[in-house]
């Protein structure tokens, strides 16, 4: 149905919500294009200590193998920790590039989101028609075709790399052996270089499918976003009724106020203004009620039934409503006009100001 088709995009919370999941958007073509370039140019320029290092462990295994009695006499064990600690001292710094890599090309990518989620058991996972179905889905066919790119790629630019060497990988007969493993340490990584940038082009076009097919699985209808929006920001009605309650209830507050006005100014039946002046409390005269329409009425009628003077001023009961909030006092602008009435009244009243 057209109504519950995924055109929309993913909300804020549903991003969120996935993320929580542990569902977020990487490219492990990315990471192994990365790891690989890395990992090879760290082996180059370690190459002669690692070469040092492990001709050192090599020797003591051999000798170990020659001797296996020399285990089991004076020092035998210190040497063979000794040799253990020597390949290990070789290749732990290979080891902590790779990770290191790996964990800073997981986080530009993730921002290292974690979810327990992704650990829980789930029957789908080894459900045999889940399975079958992942197994002839457009994604399995999708990962079949990029696969056989790479494969296709891969053995294109080796054969195109070895080929203009051929004449140089025949000479290498004619030199020493020191000669040729180096030759072939650089021939090595040049291939791994020429690899690389090809690969970095399919890891790019990987990076923009993925995020591609990321955002199109996040897409929301329509009434899941009406559904989310009841949710989070709960059902319009109920809002609008408990606006309209929580209105009701400023009113009726509101007017108790208007008994203890000092004075309503009105625009006849658009606007009302109850104000309000105790010089203990207020450096001014404070609005104590205002309305407009059938809560002007109201005001009226209320400040009548309890003696409270009422003066017609359009411009002043308008500007007012306007500019001033319950509870507040009236701007400095008005001071001069408020005060004159409020002399008026007081005067009527036998009051003080």
């Amino acid at each position: 149905m057209a109504a519950e088709e995924k055109t929309e995009k993913a909300t804020p919370k549903r991003r969120q919500d996935e993320r929580k999941k542990g569902n977020v958007f990487q490219s492990n073509d990315v990471a192994a294009v990365c790891s690989m370039l890395v990992l090879f140019h760290s082996l180059k320029a370690l190459a002669p200590i690692m070469y040092e290092s492990f001709g050192a462990c090599i020797h003591l295994f051999f000798l170990y193998a020659s001797s296996p009695d020399i285990f089991w006499q004076e020092g035998g064990k210190g040497l063979f920790m000794k040799a253990v600690l020597v390949f290990f001292k070789a290749s732990l710094p290979l080891l902590f590039i790779g990770v290191l890599t790996a964990v800073i090309v997981t986080f530009f990518q993730t921002r290292m989101a974690f979810s327990w989620d992704v650990l829980k058991f789930k029957f789908d996972r080894i459900s045999p028609l889940k399975g079958f179905k992942r197994m002839f889905s457009l994604r399995s066919v999708i990962e079949l075709l990029k696969s056989l790119i790479k494969i296709t790629v891969l053995g294109w630019v080796v054969w195109f790399f070895l080929k203009g060497r051929l004449a140089e990988l025949t000479g290498l007969m004619e030199g020493t052996v020191a000669s040729a493993l180096v030759y072939a340490g650089n021939t090595v990584v040049s291939l791994v270089d020429t690899v690389g940038i090809a690969f970095v082009f399919l890891g790019a076009v990987d990076y923009l499918y993925q995020w591609w097919e990321y955002e199109k699985n996040l897409r929301m209808s329509k009434q899941e976003i009406k559904e989310e929006y009841k949710q989070t920001e709960g059902d319009p009605q109920i809002k609008g009724k408990i606006r309209e309650k929580q209105r009701q209830m400023a009113s009726r507050r509101m007017m108790q106020n208007v008994p203890n006005a000092d004075v309503v100014i009105r625009n006849p039946t658009h606007y009302a203004v109850a104000l309000g002046y105790d010089s203990e409390k207020n450096r001014a005269p404070v609005v104590l009620a205002k309305g407009a329409d059938h809560l002007a009425l109201k005001i009226v009628e209320v400040a009548e039934a309890n003696g409270v003077y009422i003066m017609e001023d359009r411009p002043l009961a308008r500007g007012l409503y306007d500019t001033v909030e319950v509870d507040m006092e009236i701007p400095e602008e008005y001071y001069q006009t408020v005060a004159k009435i409020l002399a008026f009244v007081y005067k009527l009243q036998n009051k003080d100001m």
